[in-house]
């Protein structure tokens, strides 16, 4: 069997769009990933579905494995000839013992590459605001270990040389002794009066800065019990941070916020809610597929194969789009059947899917709600005419039926069929049972009861308990009484029925 290859990864210091596409890469093509507690999870996304990973996390009290089990480990799985990415928090040149690792497998001739991360001895500084060096305070800075190992009967750490240096002095994974810290460096000269910063879980949602002196830092740490892991800045450049401080005041800094909206949807929401600061769980409850049911295969198909007898299109999604062209295409029927047929579509996203298809819009709701669509239809449509409904599987059934009422004659087909996805769910349970998640966010009917379903069946005796400490966002007036219903309470209902309204409530809202 030939040897494999181990990547040897900086995953950044949290963030996990820190991670460089070289990193991306190690991820994506690994057989195996082998992490530690400050590397993202959420990078683990970016694995093949096959793939294995295992974790090795280290605690300050704790470790999962040490570090030569995990050096040995390497070496075996690349011996079966696996992909092997190791992945660690920060850069693994800066005290990521990455070095030890290599060294093993080079002893045994497995090929190895060292995958440079972005340091969380500046990145962390970065994201509270201080950068490490500044031109009218200083141009240097240096990088120090917090700990070194218990045994060492002297410092390999030159105190007296740091307390002297003008420059920024950063500790990694040195909270525990911060009180030696402190004394050696006013010992050997420095000013008590320098400031300094503590930055818990940089650049995470959970980040937190705490700053001082070198005279009464130790006291604040205790005061506040300020846990690691935290990076430690001293110097002059601390005093840019309540200037320059940028990430903390994004509007959804510090929330975890649930998108159970299906993956092929989520994008747009994901992407909002972490440009504006706040980390985006995604556990979908639902994927959309192609219909199964034999009957709403040939009623489809039958509308399909009839589509110049239609007066009017209606179409409610841009899941509805897509599956209905897909079908289109996959009986190779021409478009061009629709003859003089009007449009008319639910919300700017459904009329952005039909034109980038060449299908210009007649008729588009100043609002985007179903009850918008029959108001604006009954000063639009004749009695008589024949209406094609491309919904899903499980549309309410009172826009068609408002539709007959005014007389005209309605074709309702499925395009496509939602299905439970519980993809994620374990690690979705955890956050909400040790009330990680903030706020639980929903966009659409079916969302809301998807995720009780899919919480039942992953072993949640009472789901509406498990959500109870959450907050509720619902992007419109159905599917927050959907939720009301379901026994829910409601934080936030968008003003209109799209993603970016549901966004803007969520810290415009009281």
């Amino acid at each position: 069997m030939s040897k494999g290859v181990v990547y040897l990864v900086g995953a950044g210091p949290g963030d996990p769009k820190l991670i460089t596409v070289r990193g991306l890469e190690a991820i994506q093509r690994a057989d195996v990933v082998v992490y530690d507690r400050l590397a993202s999870p959420r990078l683990l996304k970016h694995m093949k579905p096959e793939a294995e990973k295992i974790f090795v996390g280290k605690l300050p009290d704790k470790h999962m494995m040490k570090q030569g089990e995990i050096n040995q480990l390497l070496v075996d799985l690349a011996l079966q000839g696996k992909v092997v990415t190791r992945l660690k928090g920060g850069d693994p040149s800066v005290f990521g013992r990455v070095g030890e690792e290599a060294e093993l497998l080079a002893d045994h001739d497995i090929p190895f590459e060292i995958v440079p991360g972005i340091t969380s001895a500046i990145a962390v500084p970065a994201y509270a605001g201080i950068p490490v060096t500044h031109r009218d305070f200083t141009s240097s800075f240096s990088i120090v270990t917090g700990h070194e190992y218990p045994n060492k009967t002297y410092s390999s750490v030159n105190w007296d040389n740091l307390s002297q240096a003008s420059g920024t002095l950063i500790f990694l994974m040195g909270v525990a002794n911060l009180e030696s810290i402190c004394r050696h460096l006013i010992d050997g000269g420095k000013s008590p009066g320098t400031p300094v910063a503590l930055i818990r879980w940089g650049t995470w949602m959970e980040q937190a800065t705490l700053t001082g002196t070198l005279d009464d830092i130790v006291d604040k740490v205790k005061t506040a019990n300020f846990q690691s892991p935290a990076v430690i800045i001293v110097g002059d450049v601390v005093k840019l941070r309540d200037k320059l401080a940028w990430f903390e005041k994004k509007p959804l800094f510090g929330r975890r916020i649930l998108v159970t909206r299906a993956r092929s949807q989520s994008s747009s929401l994901v992407q909002q809610i972490e440009e504006l600061g706040g980390e985006a769980v995604e556990f979908p409850v639902i994927r959309t597929q192609s219909p199964t049911k034999p009957e709403a295969q040939q009623a489809l198909d039958h509308a399909l194969g009839r589509l110049d007898e239609f007066a009017w299109v209606i179409f409610t999604s841009v899941n509805g789009v897509d599956y209905f062209f897909e079908r289109i295409r996959k009986h190779r029927i021409d478009i061009r059947k629709l003859g003089g047929a009007r449009i008319a579509a639910v919300g700017p996203k459904t009329a952005d899917a039909l034109e980038q298809r060449g299908l210009m819009v007649d008729l588009l709701p100043p609002k985007f709600q179903g009850d918008d669509l029959l108001a604006s239809i009954e000063g639009e449509m004749k009695a008589g005419q024949n209406v094609l409904l491309p919904t899903a599987d499980i549309a309410k059934a009172y826009i068609p039926q408002r539709l007959k009422e005014m007389g005209l004659n309605v074709t309702e087909v499925d395009v496509y069929e939602t299905v439970p996805d519980t993809t994620g769910g374990a690690e979705v349970i955890e956050l909400l049972q040790q009330q990680a998640i903030s706020v639980v966010t929903f966009t659409s009917s079916s969302t809301v009861s998807n995720l009780l379903v899919a919480l039942k069946e992953l072993g949640v005796e009472n789901p509406l308990e498990l959500l109870q400490p959450c907050q509720i966002a619902c992007i419109g007036p159905m599917t927050a009484q959907t939720a009301e219903e379901a026994g829910l309470t409601i934080d936030y209902v968008a003003k209109e029925a799209t993603v970016e309204s549901l966004v803007h409530s969520l810290y415009t809202q009281k």
